[in-house]
């Protein structure tokens, strides 16, 4: 998701109610671990603030559900990235309640400059702001950079890596946990995901992991999948199916960063031709933004990919470790069994509709009930609009599930 679209969704939330990498050769931390390192207090928001930004807003929203003054911490915590405990950071917003609280991960779209990680932007920025919200509502509000930015911005960030990314969130409210406990909040062990676009694709990857490996004192209640890329093997097929596609540093970002997750050091020249391959590099630097790295490539696919890479990418053996990787990623091998929202524009074609209706197969096949996951159209909206009516149906539901 581009930079203008997170900025209107956190900006949208907002107004409709509703965030130095340790190389040590130790082992990922554990769930009954502490594994907040540093909770740094940066600011704090009251209730009666809230209230007046959502009625200067001009929307129809009762105030009142701004119920808290909540505290903004900026935290380091453990997590673990390729086998080594690393520190990540991210932010932790607490509701000033002594009611039992109830926990909202929210994982933010793609963001490609290190001035757009939670943890460092301004107490003032629409972010931060609409971060308060959440938390103002009732909810412990946990926000992960993720895994390459703030202080893990050495590493470079694994993106669509489900991994590192389901650790970076799982870690993060583990933390959050710890904290909680620290400040005197009483966290009633109930959890709810949220995100759109690639934060979709990471709430989907955390509650995959969390079903599969249960983590002590929390239980996943629902989460809210929005437009994300689930199924990365039919990202790809789709992408090599255009003629043009006006996003070319999706697919750059996508392949700088398998290959260096995974360390493969051809994998730009496999998939890319000259002089894009050489480039990519040099291009996610965590200063440029996605216009300046998008005027650096081709919207033409036949020039960005190679013709070999085209033609070939599901028969020969070069590409094997690739479409691996792909099918490793993905996240419709399994089937859920706590309930999954899953919102996705039927007009989307930044990342295309048909890939939840993908997910949403699979899942079924796999042996989920629609009472389990519930795929969730929203008509006429593509990457952009659908964020709107998102939002307002997730408010209902964590409404009504809180």
């Amino acid at each position: 998701m581009k930079r203008g679209l997170i900025d209107w969704f956190l900006v949208t939330w907002l107004m409709v109610i509703f965030v130095s990498c340790s190389e040590k050769n130790d082992p990922a931390p554990q769930t009954e671990e502490n594994n907040l390192v540093e909770a740094t207090l940066i600011g704090s928001r009251t209730a009666a603030e809230l209230q007046i930004l959502i009625q200067l807003s001009g929307r129809d929203i009762d105030p009142t559900h701004f119920q808290y003054d909540v505290e903004i911490y900026k935290v380091i915590y453990k997590t673990a990235y390729k086998g080594l405990e690393i520190n990540a950071s991210g932010l932790i917003l607490l509701p000033k309640t002594n009611a039992p609280a109830p926990m909202l991960s929210f994982q933010h779209g793609t963001i490609i400059q290190q001035s757009d990680a939670p943890s460092v932007q301004s107490l003032g920025s629409l972010d931060v702001i609409s971060y308060s919200a959440m938390a103002s509502m009732g909810f412990v509000t946990v926000v992960p950079d993720m895994i390459g930015f703030g202080v893990s911005k050495d590493i470079f960030h694994p993106y669509y890596v489900a991994e590192p990314t389901s650790d970076a969130v799982i870690h993060n409210l583990l933390a959050a946990k710890f904290l909680a406990e620290e400040k005197a909040v009483t966290f009633d062990n109930r959890v709810f995901l949220a995100g759109y676009s690639q934060g979709g694709y990471a709430t989907m990857a955390a509650h995959k992991a969390m079903e599969e490996n249960a983590v002590e004192d929390f239980e996943l209640i629902a989460s809210f999948p929005a437009a994300g890329g689930y199924d990365i093997k039919a990202m790809q097929e789709y992408f090599f199916g255009l003629d043009t596609y006006p996003q070319p540093y999706y697919l750059a970002y996508v392949g700088r960063s398998y290959q260096t997750y995974y360390d493969e050091t051809d994998l730009l020249s496999d998939f890319f031709n000259e002089p894009y391959a050489s480039k990519i590099p040099s291009l996610f630097d965590g200063v440029k933004n996605s216009g300046e790295i998008n005027a650096e490539l081709t919207n033409d696919i036949t020039m960005l990919v190679s013709e070999n890479m085209l033609a070939n990418v599901e028969t020969d053996a070069q590409y094997e470790y690739l479409r691996n990787a792909f099918e490793d990623n993905s996240l419709v091998d399994w089937a859920p069994a706590l309930p999954i929202y899953l919102y996705h524009g039927d007009a989307d074609t930044t990342v295309p509709f048909e890939n939840s209706q993908i997910t949403y197969e699979k899942m079924l096949s796999n042996g989920a009930t629609p009472d389990n996951i519930k795929l969730i159209t929203l008509h006429g909206a593509n990457h952009s609009s659908g964020i709107e009516p998102y939002i307002e149906d997730v408010i209902k539901k964590l409404q009504e599930l809180k």
